[in-house]
């Protein structure tokens, strides 16, 4: 799994033959600053885009190959023992209002590298079926986190932050709320050259603008209903440069970014997942703790802790559930959720290259 925050490549090795589903193996490995930088550079147009992509992709498919040989050493297992490879690529267009979107990948170069089936392309066939072609992960927190006697929310903050409403009974539902890591890591790697706010230190030295965050908040995105997704094309350092005011501090600028994801997750709970008593929270925002004193406080008495008290810890849990969905697809099985993205009718997942 690569994701929205751009920051590298999380592989875990999972055996689903076991109940519960035991991760046997996890790795990180960090993109190196070039490659970031590509990465970053291609989510917007620019010149030469299908070589530079290209390479780009070839780039990010030698990472996801050593994070693969990196989780078979550690569980001492053989390439021939895998059944497959969930592949999801490094997101640089997302625009189903459009009818796509744009996972950056060679995954015949991945089954090469590691002589196993990989099971790439994942969201263009529910974009294809009318979706939004995310959030995905619903499906799999169904199945890790759903309680007949309590109403959870499972909350993802990535880059951007997404939630999945598991009530008791009745239909899983889930939608992106807005930004999650991203504008803080913009912003904080412009101002700090740091690629992120370590615990929401900076942030925590400033205080919030209330104009500011009036104006942010004020983005139609929020007050749209679900099904809905978004990303890096719309929530970027263009768009909030574009409400800003010279006298603003950038520290203060950086604590209400952390308000603004807060406040607008806060509110998609309230609004959108009435009785919830529990969020779990996993991605690479459940490290901030900065930001999950602001969501404790935003959340209003709802009982908040990271996913690794329900027993998957939060950086394994995206991807899981592209394992989770590489397995559905290899059995012929729907992954997505029409009452999630909007799609016409659950739908196969993903494109298979076989070993």
């Amino acid at each position: 799994m690569s994701g929205t925050s751009v920051d590298g490549v999380d592989a875990v090795l999972v055996d689903f033959g076991m109940a519960p589903w035991r991760i046997r193996a996890r790795r990180h490995l960090a993109f190196a600053p070039a490659l970031r930088a590509e990465l970053e550079s291609l989510q917007k147009s620019g010149a030469d885009e299908l070589q530079r992509a290209a390479l780009a992709a070839n780039a990010l498919m030698d990472c996801c190959a050593a994070a693969v040989s990196g989780v078979l050493a550690d569980a001492g297992v053989e390439s021939s023992d895998i059944a497959a490879i969930g592949l999801h690529g490094q997101t640089v267009r997302h625009r189903p209002d459009l009818a796509f979107t744009t996972q950056l990948a060679n995954p015949a170069r991945l089954a090469e590298a590691c002589g196993i089936a990989v099971v790439a392309d994942f969201r263009s066939r529910d974009v294809a079926a009318g979706g939004q072609g995310a959030p995905l992960a619903p499906g799999l927190h169904a199945a890790l986190f759903r309680d007949a006697a309590r109403h959870r929310v499972v909350l993802n903050i990535g880059g951007i932050a997404n939630i999945t409403d598991l009530p008791p009974e009745g239909s899983v539902r889930g939608f992106d709320t807005g930004p999650g890591n991203t504008l803080l890591d913009a912003w904080c790697a412009r101002h700090r050259g740091e690629a992120f706010d370590r615990d929401g230190a900076w942030a925590a030295t400033g205080r919030p603008i209330a104009a500011l965050l009036e104006a942010l908040r004020a983005d139609p995105y929020f007050a749209l209903p679900p099904p809905k997704s978004t990303g890096r094309d719309h929530f970027n350092l263009r768009w909030l440069e574009s409400r800003l005011q010279p006298s603003y501090a950038p520290a203060d600028v950086q604590r209400s970014l952390l308000a603004l994801t807060s406040a607008t997750i806060a509110e998609a709970v309230t609004r959108h997942c009435a009785g919830a008593s529990e969020v779990a929270v996993c991605g690479g925002g459940a490290h901030n703790g900065a930001l999950l004193r602001e969501l404790a406080r935003d959340l209003s008495g709802r009982a908040l802790a990271t996913t690794d008290a329900y027993g998957v810890p939060v950086g394994d849990v995206e991807a899981l559930a592209f394992a989770w969905l590489a397995r559905e697809s290899l059995a012929g099985r729907p992954g997505n959720l029409p009452a999630v993205t909007g799609a016409r009718g659950p739908r196969v997942l993903g494109a298979v290259y076989p070993a």
